[in-house]
């Protein structure tokens, strides 16, 4: 008789596997946003967005789903907006340390400066919050919100503190 462990979803050590038809919707939708800037800034979110990157928020989004009774529309679309807040604080991240590269990919700061750059990380924040609100409940909306100004408040108190060395916290 032929071990199967290995075919069985629930056993599988990689977790994104059980997920893969709803992490492929969810890049589908990443790249749908592009259409919602005006065209002469689509080029740039389009650079941002089709960057593939491991797409752990929404893998996470999914699996929780499914673990709390299963995965629906709204938890594909909660997974966009958490990888579009994790673009824009990459963007910034990147404007920060001025860093070149990502993933071997030029950066957007690399590419167009710094200036176009933070309002392209911003722009990301706008439209995953603009996303948020397509919820019927105001508290996800508020919650996406509260999530994105602790990422950057996060940022912030990172660089006010980069140079103590007596922080611990």
């Amino acid at each position: 008789m032929a071990d199967t462990t290995a075919q069985t979803p629930t056993n599988t050590l990689f977790p994104f596997e059980l997920v893969r038809t709803e992490l492929e919707r969810v890049e589908v939708s990443i790249r749908e946003q592009v259409r919602a800037f005006d065209p002469a800034v689509e080029p740039y979110v389009a650079y941002i967005c089709n960057t593939s990157g491991k797409r752990i928020r929404p893998a996470l989004a999914i699996l929780v789903g499914g673990a709390t009774g299963g995965t629906t529309e709204d938890h594909l679309k909660i997974g966009v907006i958490l990888e579009l807040i994790h673009m824009a604080t990459l963007v910034h991240d990147d404007i920060m340390d001025g860093a070149d590269t990502r993933r071997m990919v030029p950066t957007a700061n690399a590419k167009w400066g710094n200036a176009l750059s933070v309002l392209l990380g911003d722009a990301l924040f706008s439209h995953a919050l603009t996303l948020a609100t397509d919820f019927n409940s105001i508290d996800i909306c508020r919650k996406v919100g509260a999530a994105a100004r602790e990422v950057c408040q996060g940022e912030i108190i990172q660089t006010q503190r980069r140079f103590d060395l007596t922080f611990t916290k």
